[in-house]
């Protein structure tokens, strides 16, 4: 695969460079450093903000909208999970006999005996499940059917139904303005005189028909936008938000070139059309991974000359990213060489559980976020002096439902006179909050401050598409939940909720969240996790590129008996890319399968009284050596292979993962246990090896299968005589000259490349103890009756076969996460599959 590894120098502005995920204590003792305010203008910002919260909890509903159900109802309600599950799930069923048929399915037990569900704690209950707090209402054992079916017995089927469809309702109508841009224009409309940005929902595109889709869909929505948008000038004018993700369905850093030469000419079309209505056109946030990529296509797009004297372009900035100064110091400097003006909306951030889990699954040094609520509020305030101090040449655009932010930033920007009544002046700035929250606080603020300005960020789309918008702005406003649940409560002091973020994280050491271990922490200190790259780094996938170029590839594979190669029947190897022939591979014959057997068996002696702790560290430095070679043996992958760059690195990952993981489990399953009356530790050893193990791994997974059965075995104690893929010999050469090279005696491990003819070989032998086999469901089935045929003891057959894992999809799912768990990702092994392999391999 060619991946696209050009300057990344913009015309008019220098790239784009920042540390992708610099430790948090290093950025902790700046950050609360320039939080500090004087005595005054703390008391200022205390007095304002206390007026607001007062404001609120003045006010007879409360926060208003959503954030009444946040207030009103604790998260504490299992029975309002469960139905929430459920309600979720319904969203997405395509007909109402499906939505009743599925709605009796899970409630259909029992009676009803007392009413007492309030409907509107559903939304709340929303937001505990999709924030994945029912670890603290919902105990071992509970699961939503079961939490149903006892609130079914309490209430009555019926009565479920009805909330379950409030539940719906609820989710439709707090949290999306309108099913399509005119109905949300409409309802707009009778709430003359705000400023709108909306948002049309939907999740990025996965095929070139979903691109064009969305592309129509923001076309004709800018259109609509416009033509109802009156005669107010910028920034009283209404806007778009638009996800790049939904434009390309590759819009990923390893398809860089393809993406630009693409998306730019999308982005412009929209551009201009937005220019032409002078509205305000906002390039949303996507994942961290994107952000560098994001940003080309943003300098591509605001260097074309047509675009010159419209001031509505803009994006969005993340306060949880540890990037996220330097990408407003960029804007800066870009909107200074281009001699325009952008508007900057700060957010919080939509996405941080995903990039927790992203940096841990691709072994990242770091993670891209703050661990801690507390440092993105404190890179929050520094972002916001960024932004006014770069004013005019940017617009600002504050989206917060925090009261103490917004009187934060109002004296960050010289109080009250510098709104400059809502103008587009030097001075002139906005707050944003999402459409059905943060209603009381900005009337209360509007009411103290008439010429404040507030922007709502409004979704338009089906409700189908509800869901993954809600969850990603539940865990957006999780930054603020702190707030919202306080805010409106007359118990809680209001000196508690002022309380600074720099005074919650005291010390730059306290700055990362102690349960949330770095990524090469991920499995504790049994084992290291596997170091990966992360692609949307462009110097880090750089280095990786420019490495993988240059590596040293091996072009000939031999038989390999206590570590001497031999001669055999020579055979070309070609490319699977492009045919060409990359190397030659000597081949065994049956009489190099039986020499391997027999000094396979004269190594059993030797390698299974070996302790298993010296077993494990030399699987332990096999890991090691894999990650040190990792360029050499991606380049084999990609030769030989065929691996994308993404595939060939996650195959030496899994490869190094597969030999600490059966390090880790030798010594904690083979350890020597004390039996009754045993003296020694031979007489204590609970397992021992079973023999002669013949591994025949398959050609889709030529590194990490290949070694994944091999270390189980060695593990174990057993001897190895491993016979690769015919199509991927090289590879497995290489990765046992590094196995031996790591401590694995050569009489233990042997290799013998060849046909098929060589596996019924090494199976038929007499010495065979076990056998490790990954390949066809039809060759699984001879192999099994091979071994089973023999007149001796029996022989284990560890089979993974048919290469095809079912799972079933019904109508309540969401496509697009199907999409992106079935398809675009590559599964691994699962640690069972891992320990079967390992268990099989020992006599107890």
């Amino acid at each position: 695969m060619t991946t696209d590894v050009r300057s990344r120098k913009s015309a008019g502005s220098g790239a784009f460079d920042a540390p992708y995920a610099t430790p948090d204590e290093s950025l902790a003792a700046q950050l609360i450093a320039d939080s500090a305010q004087s005595d005054a203008a703390d008391k200022r910002i205390d007095a304002r903000a206390t007026r607001l919260i007062e404001g609120i909890r003045a006010h007879a509903g409360g926060l208003g909208g959503v954030e009444d159900f946040l207030h009103a109802y604790s998260l504490s309600t299992k029975e309002g999970l469960a139905l929430m599950v459920l309600a979720e799930a319904l969203l997405r069923v395509p007909d109402a006999v499906t939505t009743d048929r599925l709605i009796e399915d899970k409630l259909k037990a029992g009676d009803w005996t007392s009413p007492d569900l309030k409907s509107n704690a559903l939304l709340v209950s929303a937001s505990a499940w999709t924030l994945g707090m029912t670890v603290r209402i919902i105990q071992p054992g509970e699961t939503p059917d079961s939490i149903l079916e006892s609130l079914a017995k309490r209430l009555g089927v019926p009565a479920v139904r009805s909330a379950t469809r409030q539940a719906m309702r609820l989710l439709g109508s707090h949290f999306v303005l309108g099913q399509t841009i005119e109905e949300a224009l409409d309802r707009a409309d009778r709430n003359g005189g705000l400023r709108y940005s909306f948002d049309m929902l939907g999740e990025g595109a996965r095929t070139a028909a979903d691109a064009e889709r969305y592309l129509s869909a923001y076309a004709a929505a800018i259109d609509a936008i416009g033509k109802a948008a009156g005669d107010d000038a910028l920034p009283n004018r209404p806007g778009i938000s638009v996800k790049l993700s939904a434009l390309h369905p590759r819009y990923e850093a390893v398809s860089r070139g393809r993406v630009l030469a693409e998306i730019v000419p999308r982005v412009l079309a929209l551009a201009r059309k937005a220019r032409d209505h002078d509205l305000n056109f906002t390039i949303d946030a996507e994942e961290a991974d994107r952000l560098e990529l994001s940003l080309e296509v943003i300098a591509a797009v605001v260097a074309d000359t047509s675009l010159r004297g419209w001031e509505g372009f803009g994006l969005a900035v993340q306060a949880y990213q540890k990037r996220a100064g330097a990408v407003i110091d960029w804007l800066a400097e870009l909107a200074k060489a281009r001699q325009r003006r952008f508007m900057v909306r700060l957010v919080k951030g939509a996405y941080w559980d995903t990039e927790i889990k992203r940096a841990q699954e691709r072994g990242l040094g770091d993670y891209p976020v703050f661990t801690r609520k507390p440092m993105t509020d404190l890179n929050y305030l520094q972002c916001t002096r960024k932004l006014l101090a770069a004013r005019p040449r940017l617009y600002p655009q504050f989206a917060t439902h925090n009261a103490l932010t917004v009187a934060s930033v109002i004296e960050d920007a010289g109080g009250a006179g510098a709104y400059g009544a809502g103008a587009y002046g030097a001075k002139g700035y906005e707050f944003q909050r999402l459409h059905g929250m943060g209603e009381v606080l900005y009337e209360t603020l509007s009411a103290e401050l008439p010429d404040a300005a507030c922007r709502i960020y409004a979704p338009v789309g089906g409700y189908r598409d509800l869901l993954a918008y809600l969850v990603r702005r539940l865990l957006e406003n999780g930054a603020n939940s702190s707030f919202v649940a306080v805010a409106a409560d007359p118990t809680v002091p209001i000196s508690t909720i002022l309380r600074r973020p720099r005074a919650w994280i005291g010390e730059a050491k306290q700055a990362r969240h102690p349960k949330i271990p770095l990524p090469h922490h991920l499995y504790g200190a049994g084992r290291r996790n596997s170091a990966g790259v992360e692609f949307g780094d462009a110097k880090s996938l750089e280095a990786l590129v420019n490495d993988v170029r240059g590596a040293d590839v091996p072009t000939l594979a031999t038989p390999i008996l206590n570590g001497i190669a031999l001669s055999g029947t020579e055979r070309p190897l070609r490319s699977p890319i492009d045919g060409n022939i990359i190397g030659q591979v000597r081949e065994a014959n049956p009489v190099m399968a039986s020499a391997a057997m027999a000094a396979a068996q004269t190594g059993f002696a030797v390698w299974s009284t070996t302790p298993v702790a010296t077993r494990a560290r030399c699987l332990e430095r096999a890991a090691d050596l894999f990650e040190k070679q990792r360029a050499r043996l991606i380049a084999l992958t990609q030769h030989e292979g065929g691996k994308t760059l993404d595939d060939a690195l996650a195959e030496v990952r899994e490869t190094v993962d597969f030999c600490r993981y059966y390090a880790a489990q030798a010594r904690e399953s083979f350890a020597p246990t004390a039996l009754p009356g045993a003296t020694g530790e031979s007489n204590t050893l609970r397992y021992r090896g079973r023999g002669v193990f013949v591994c025949i791994s398959p050609w889709n997974f030529p590194l990490a299968i290949f070694c994944g059965q091999i270390a189980a075995a060695l593990a174990a104690g057993n001897t190895v005589v491993a016979k690769p893929a015919e199509q991927t010999p090289l590879i497995a050469a290489a990765a046992v000259r590094l196995l031996h090279e790591a401590g694995v005696p050569s009489a233990a491990l042997h290799l013998v490349p060849g046909d098929g003819t060589i596996g019924a070989a090494l199976v038929a032998d007499a010495r065979v103890a076990g056998v490790a086999f990954t390949g066809s469901t039809e060759v699984a089935r001879l192999i099994n009756r091979a071994l089973a045929a023999k007149d001796s003891a029996v022989v284990p057959l560890i089979a993974e076969t048919g290469g095809i894992n079912a799972m079933i999809v019904d109508a309540t799912a969401l496509p697009e996460q199907v999409t992106d768990d079935v398809i675009t990702s590559s599964p691994g092994e699962m640690p069972a599959a891992m320990m079967l392999r390992c268990r099989a391999a020992v006599h107890e």
